[in-house]
């Protein structure tokens, strides 16, 4: 499955900064930029570097919370409150 949709380079940093959050979920990405998870790990596999992208897949595999369904009902948002605003995508991409 290849994805025929194009993004912006800020639209991309932000997808990709998405993907990369714990707290939020495929679903959210998908309401947002209308991705589905497959293309979501389509555009990292093409964006990040390889080995970064090893090591997202590596930390998303299984991961529950990035699947709505899976969450547990007492986490009603995507990000921790404690997470500090980011202001550039620090992510090694290629």
């Amino acid at each position: 499955m290849h994805t025929n949709k194009q993004f912006n380079q800020t639209d991309n940093d932000r997808i990709i900064e998405m993907a990369w959050e714990d707290r939020t979920p495929f679903e959210a990405i998908r309401f947002q930029f209308n991705l589905k998870e497959q293309e979501t790990i389509e555009l990292m596999r093409r964006e990040l570097k390889p080995q970064s992208f090893k090591r997202w897949r590596k930390r998303v595999q299984g991961r529950t919370t990035k699947h709505m369904l899976l969450r547990s009902e007492t986490m009603d948002r995507f990000r921790c409150d404690r997470q500090r605003q980011i202001t550039g995508n620090k992510i090694s991409k290629r």
